[in-house]
């Protein structure tokens, strides 16, 4: 099978090398250190107004899906590159690193005297961890979004040659769809009284999450055949800043444990406001614009992000083990600075010396593409996805 089979007319301006969308790179930090945050505001302690802007920070796991969608397509439309050669990539792209961070997590889960689930952790390995609620944070628990994406990846090759996906028509359609699709899945909470259940249905399972990553492959697709958003980059910015500081108030009336709640609500109706960020993104880049999302640092820490996201909750752990919860406000920003520090720069050692080698390695001694001169390509598209390089096109 042949991932795509049309083309599309390139983008005018001159955005070849490996960051040809760095805007959307620059906002893969902002979106890991979103869930950073979240995590040190329900774990290690809250930091007034911060904590509570962020306290639904997990939906920067929702952006990341969009994203994932958003950059597949942009990098593989018009590309004739062979499904098994795309899953390899991708097993590439992202197994290494989650079975490093997965044994790093188990160790520390050891070392505190926790009982580890041997089924949880062989879940967790073969990427199928997230369909089974007793394995879903076996080894390492931010990897649960990778077995979504393993799903995701999966069934891009047949999303690609649907009619609907290859016309404007079809894609608006899609995209009406989705958005009411999410709008539905969350409704149906109104359906499920056991709330772990209900968690693990709208928040974790693959097929519900499936949503979000279909929108961004038809946001993609229509970005790249010049679709315009009817917002700026900064205007989507403001949009998601506003519907985070919606979920404050929302809180107050509604309890996290009522499916109405802004909980599920977090991860599921933030789909649309994700896609057009990504989207308005895009097409600044695509535009020439100076967006102050792609400079040197932004587009660094972006290559980061994905070791942030599998690497700063177990540093939270370890820390939480050996010294427990701080006390008052002083320390806990003097904790959440360490944690920040500290798991960041663990992550861009993992990114130079165990996520980016390995990935290359993986490549070079798989199948590739028959005019695809070099096999690692496309190496920053993931749950923390980025921009494409240039002869990714060219496949």
């Amino acid at each position: 099978m042949q991932l795509v089979t049309h083309a599309h007319r390139r983008p005018t301006v001159d955005l070849s090398g490996r960051d040809r969308l760095p805007s959307l790179t620059g906002l893969r930090f902002w979106a890991a250190l979103l869930v950073v945050l979240y995590h040190l505001s329900r774990l290690v302690g809250e930091i007034p107004g911060l904590s509570q802007t962020v306290w639904y920070g997990r939906s920067g796991v929702t952006f990341f899906f969009v994203l994932s969608g958003f950059v597949l397509a942009w990098t593989y439309d018009g590309a004739m590159v062979p499904a098994k050669v795309f899953l390899w990539r991708r097993f590439a792209r992202i197994w290494p690193l989650m079975a490093v961070t997965g044994a790093a997590s188990v160790g520390v889960w050891l070392w505190l005297g926790k009982a580890v689930s041997v089924k949880a952790v062989i879940a967790n390995l073969l990427l199928i961890h997230a369909w089974i609620p007793e394995t879903l944070k076996g080894a390492n628990p931010a990897a649960w979004s990778l077995s979504d994406e393993a799903w995701f990846y999966l069934i891009f090759p047949l999303l690609m040659v649907l009619p609907a996906f290859r016309s404007s028509r079809g894609r608006l359609w899609i995209c009406f769809l989705t958005c009411a699709g999410v709008l539905a899945v969350w409704l149906s909470g109104s359906l499920i009284t056991d709330t772990a259940t209900r968690v693990w249905l709208l928040d974790y399972l693959p097929l519900t999450r499936m949503l979000q990553f279909m929108l961004g492959v038809a946001a993609g697709l229509a970005v790249a055949r010049g679709w315009r958003p009817p917002l700026g980059l900064w205007s989507a910015v403001l949009l998601t800043a506003a519907w985070h500081l919606v979920l404050i108030p929302w809180s107050w009336y509604a309890p996290d444990a009522l499916w109405y709640g802004p909980l599920h609500a977090s991860h599921l109706l933030s789909t649309p406001v994700f896609a057009l960020l990504v989207a308005a993104a895009a097409r600044a880049d695509l535009d020439g614009r100076r967006t102050g999302l792609g400079g040197r640092w932004s587009v660094r820490l972006g290559h980061w992000s994905f070791a942030w996201y599998l690497i700063h909750e177990i540093v939270i752990r370890t820390w939480l083990g050996v010294y427990g919860r701080p006390d008052g406000l002083p320390d806990t920003a003097l904790v959440w600075l360490l944690v920040i520090v500290v798991s960041q720069a663990l992550s861009g050692c993992a990114y130079h010396l165990v996520e980016h080698p390995l990935e290359r390695l993986l490549r070079a001694a798989g199948p590739r593409a028959r005019s695809d001169p070099r096999p690692w390509g496309d190496s920053d598209v993931s749950v923390a996805a980025g921009s494409p390089p240039a002869e990714t096109k060219q496949v």
